[in-house]
């Protein structure tokens, strides 16, 4: 079985942290780019992180510093660490898989993705 499945979220205060998982199984888990896309309400979805196959990531300027993605490829795991946590974080998570072993930004790209999980960060 082909799958992405995600896990952690939820409602954290402003300036507090969170990390979410997301779990492969079914294909060659170090190949492919996996990334983070969020959406929030009447927003377009945007990648917010994404880590090559190589383990060299990038971060939307948004979440610089702030933001860290990595994988462990014994788990068969990518991991986002969220700090320092602002309301504009608010948004549907998900993670996905791109088609290449690169980043491209483009939810496009990307032919498999997790269920999504909220973050909602709110006083």
């Amino acid at each position: 079985q082909v799958q992405l499945v995600q896990s952690g979220g939820g409602l954290v205060q402003p300036g507090g942290s969170l990390r979410l998982s997301c779990a492969a199984s079914g294909f060659t888990f170090g190949y492919n780019a996996i990334a983070w896309f969020r959406q929030a309400p009447g927003k377009d979805r945007e990648e917010v992180s994404c880590i090559k196959s190589n383990g060299v990531s990038t971060n939307a300027d948004s979440v610089k510093g702030r933001f860290t993605i990595s994988r462990d490829n014994a788990k068969n795991t990518v991991y986002l660490q969220m700090n320092s946590l602002k309301p504009e974080d608010t948004a549907m998570y998900y993670c996905a898989r791109n088609v290449n072993y690169y980043c491209s930004g483009s939810a496009s790209h990307c032919d498999l993705w997790g269920q999504g999980t909220q973050v909602t960060i709110s006083s």
